[in-house]
């Protein structure tokens, strides 16, 4: 049932996540829609000249799962590069298809374990990732 998918802790990520967002001058900024769903992430990201990710903002027009996800994305990726934001984005994907184990860097992430089962969710889960790639991609 679908309805194990919206857990407290899940609502919870999702209702945390500050929305309308945006950085003043950022270094790129990207929009990322997942075509299964509809969800939609726009991200701003400012990295400085190591290609460290400095300030985010994000704007969720997505699910509740993208929306918390696009929160731990938020709350996490400070301090990334896109190298490590790829990692990540790999090691979230394979434990969505069950491939690999919970040993997260980014705890709140086992927070989506029950979407292991539910694969037409999975985009909508990846997608804060997705854009936050696509505006590193930009800055390179």
């Amino acid at each position: 049932m679908a309805s194990a998918l919206y857990t407290t802790a899940i609502l919870r990520l999702a209702a945390s996540l500050i929305h309308d967002d945006h950085l003043d001058d950022p270094s790129a900024s990207a929009d990322v829609r997942a075509p299964l769903c509809g969800s939609r992430i726009s991200i701003d990201i400012a990295v400085d000249d190591d290609g460290v990710l400095q300030k985010i903002a994000l704007r969720a027009h997505a699910c509740v799962l993208g929306q918390a996800s696009a929160a731990i994305v938020a709350k996490y990726a400070i301090g990334q590069n896109m190298h490590s934001m790829r990692a990540v984005r790999q090691q979230m994907s394979a434990f969505l298809s069950g491939i690999e184990g919970t040993n997260f860097e980014w705890p709140e992430l086992i927070e989506f374990a029950a979407a292991h089962n539910y694969p037409a969710r999975h985009g909508a889960i990846l997608l804060p990732f997705d854009a936050v790639l696509a505006a590193f991609e930009k800055t390179a």
